[in-house]
């Protein structure tokens, strides 16, 4: 059977500080899953714990507390609107959620490609391409190493055009460097830990001529026996107009079956 979209993994609300939008409340969001017939939604608001050291400026204040504000999140009949989290992971591989926080959160969102962000990747290895594809290796290889609730756990955005956005040509050119043999380990660990793969929209709305390169990190993961989400990482109600179509065109490119799905371990 085709892999059916029925969920949305990957929700920012007006809390996250890179939305701020005041229509996007959790009332909106509910409304989107209303209107494309979504069985469960998760919002996923941009998160470090005060607990953990380390935090950027940016994301300082989006700790629990602030981020807690959205509950408790409205419900409707037939839909299960769920509480999660985007953290990240800085520089020295630390993770912004202590593990005390785990069991606050239906789904935890986390991220290796915010190469962008100065707290995440020192300037001398944003200089190369070649540098970056290895840090795609690298922070992809040590997030799966740690010891996380991986059956609630999903891995964001992984051919995310942040992981080089000087230009798209970078971006092609480094997502082009990853060799498949470091994509084949790493893939067969993540689907042994059990964490859920993102297919996130911006990364799917690439054009036909860049399909192969974006696509080739996922065909790797389905290979590998890898589980997948949608996500479509909204931070405005306008992205929610698109994010179907979008999710068709990945499921129908990839081939995925409803044996491809993920589902978060006790939902």
């Amino acid at each position: 059977m085709k892999y059916k979209i029925d969920h949305d993994y990957h929700i920012h609300s007006l809390l996250s500080s890179c939305s701020r939008d005041a229509e996007q409340t959790a009332e909106r969001i509910l409304q989107y899953a209303k209107d494309n017939s979504l069985s469960r939604i998760c919002i996923t608001d941009h998160y470090w714990d005060s607990a953990v050291e380390g935090a950027s400026k940016w994301y300082e204040p989006q700790n629990f507390e602030h981020i807690s504000r959205a509950l408790p999140l409205p419900q409707a009949d037939g839909i299960e609107f769920l509480f999660g989290c985007e953290t990240d992971m800085d520089m020295h591989r630390t993770i912004g959620i202590p593990p005390e926080r785990y069991d606050d959160f239906d789904f935890i969102i986390i991220p290796t490609t915010h190469l962008h962000m100065k707290c995440n990747v020192a300037e001398a290895d944003r200089e190369s391409n070649k540098r970056r594809a290895e840090l795609w290796v690298e922070r992809l290889e040590g997030l799966l190493s740690e010891e996380l609730p991986f059956g609630k756990i999903g891995i964001a955005h992984l051919a995310c055009g942040l992981i080089n956005n000087r230009s798209r040509e970078d971006y092609l050119e480094t997502l082009g460097m990853i060799p498949d043999g470091d994509m084949e380990r790493l893939f067969a660990k993540a689907a042994e830990r059990g964490c859920g793969i993102e297919l996130n929209m911006s990364d799917m709305s690439f054009a036909d001529s860049e399909a192969e390169t974006v696509l080739r990190p996922f065909r790797i993961a389905k290979s590998c026996g890898c589980k997948f989400y949608l996500g479509s990482d909204a931070h405005h109600p306008a992205s929610f107009d698109k994010a179907k179509a979008v999710f068709e065109r990945a499921i129908d490119r990839l081939e995925l079956s409803e044996d491809d799905k993920f589902h978060i371990v006790g939902k």
